[in-house]
């Protein structure tokens, strides 16, 4: 495998998404921000991808913000940050994505599909999307009060 250059990462950005905003530092930094529908029935987000070398690749939605959630529910599902809308795209120790991959065949897409799955879990309140859990940030806290609450008694 090897990294596509982020020139070329632009450039195919640009094609795919014109009118985008792509802020590039060299060969070490991109960052993308775009609007996107991915469906005929859903609304319209704002999608920030930012890649830094030897740190790999961040999604977020940046509009709305924050994102309504499902009834009952304090956090987003399958994000790695419910208030930095930081989504869970793949499954880094399963080498899904790497730097030899485009984004608008792989990153871009898997956050438009996330979209859909988030949206069917407003209205529904199950992920039907799938993928690895992991405790998030506000997660891991209320297990830690959990467990102080617990030893206190």
């Amino acid at each position: 495998m090897s990294r596509i250059h982020l020139i070329h990462q632009a450039g195919a950005l640009n094609s795919y998404f014109p009118g985008c905003k792509i802020i590039r530092n060299g060969d070490k930094e991109l960052t993308w921000i775009h609007s996107v529908t991915p469906s005929a029935l859903s609304a319209t987000y704002t999608l920030k991808l930012h890649y830094r070398y030897n740190e790999g690749a961040d999604v977020y939605v940046i509009d709305p913000k924050p994102l309504a959630l499902a009834e009952g529910k304090n956090v987003l599902p399958h994000v790695y940050s419910t208030p930095k809308q930081k989504l869970c795209l793949y499954y880094p120790q399963d080498k899904e994505w790497n730097t030899g991959m485009y984004y608008v065949h792989t990153l871009i897409p898997w956050a438009c599909e996330w979209i859909i799955h988030y949206e069917l879990w407003v209205s529904t309140g199950i992920w039907f999307g799938g993928g690895v859990h992991h405790e998030t940030d506000a997660e891991k806290q209320a297990n830690k009060e959990k467990e102080t609450t617990a030893e206190r008694k």
